[in-house]
C-alpha cells in the first residue's frame, strides 16, 4: 500500500511527461516493495499525491529551476539499504527520463526521500495495518510470511543499529 507524495512546480514538465512520470513512479515504487507492477491489487493500493508549490526558493530567492521532491512512503520492512539505494536512482532516473535532461543537469534538482511508517502506525480503511496482512492482501494469503519476515528482518537491522551505537556511546565515555 505505498503512497508517493511528489512535489513538481507547474508547467516543470510537459503535461504528457508528467503523466507518464506519475505512473512510473508508482509501477517503481510497487516493484522496490518486491511485487509485480501488472499487479492490479498492489496498482489499486498505490496512491500519488501530486502537489504544487506556489514558489520554491534557493538561497532566500526563487529557484531559477525546477526542483522536485518525491517521498514514497511504505510500511516498515518494505525496504533494505540496497533497496533503498536503488529506489532513489530509479526514482532519479524516471523524473530526469521526463524532464528530458541529461542526468548530470536534473539530478541536482531532485530529492527522494524513502519512508517507512512504523509498524502498527499504518492505518487504511478505519484499521490499523500490520506489514504481514499487507503483504497478504496484496501478494494472497500465502505470502503472509514474506511479510514477517521482512518486518522481523528491519528490526534486526534497527536493534544491531541500536546495539553498536550504545557501544559506541560506551567506549566514549571509557576514554
Amino acid at each position: 500500500m505505498p503512497m508517493i507524495d511528489v512535489t513538481i512546480p507547474e508547467g516543470a514538465l510537459n503535461p504528457d511527461a508528467e503523466a507518464r512520470l506519475i505512473r512510473e513512479l508508482g509501477d517503481i515504487l510497487i516493484g522496490h516493495e518486491g511485487f509485480d507492477p501488472a499487479n492490479k491489487v498492489a496498482q489499486s493500493v498505490t496512491v500519488v499525491f501530486l502537489h504544487r508549490p506556489a514558489a520554491v526558493y534557493v538561497a532566500g530567492a526563487p529557484s531559477p529551476s525546477p526542483r522536485y521532491r518525491i517521498v514514497p512512503s511504505v510500511p516498515e520492512g518494505q525496504y533494505t539499504e540496497a533497496s533503498r539505494a536503488a529506489l532513489v536512482k530509479d526514482v532519479t532516473d524516471a523524473v530526469v527520463r521526463a524532464a528530458g535532461g541529461s542526468f548530470e543537469e536534473v539530478a541536482p534538482q531532485v530529492w527522494v526521500f524513502p519512508t517507512e511508517v512504523p509498524d502498527g502506525q499504518w492505518g487504511s480503511r478505519g484499521v490499523i495495518r500490520p506489514l504481514p496482512d499487507i503483504q497478504a492482501f496484496i501478494a494472497g494469503e500465502h505470502e503472509r510470511k514474506v511479510g514477517e519476515a521482512r518486518l522481523a528482518r528491519r528490526r534486526r537491522v534497527k536493534a544491531v543499529e541500536l546495539l553498536a551505537g550504545a557501544l559506541d556511546a560506551a567506549r566514549k565515555g571509557v576514554e
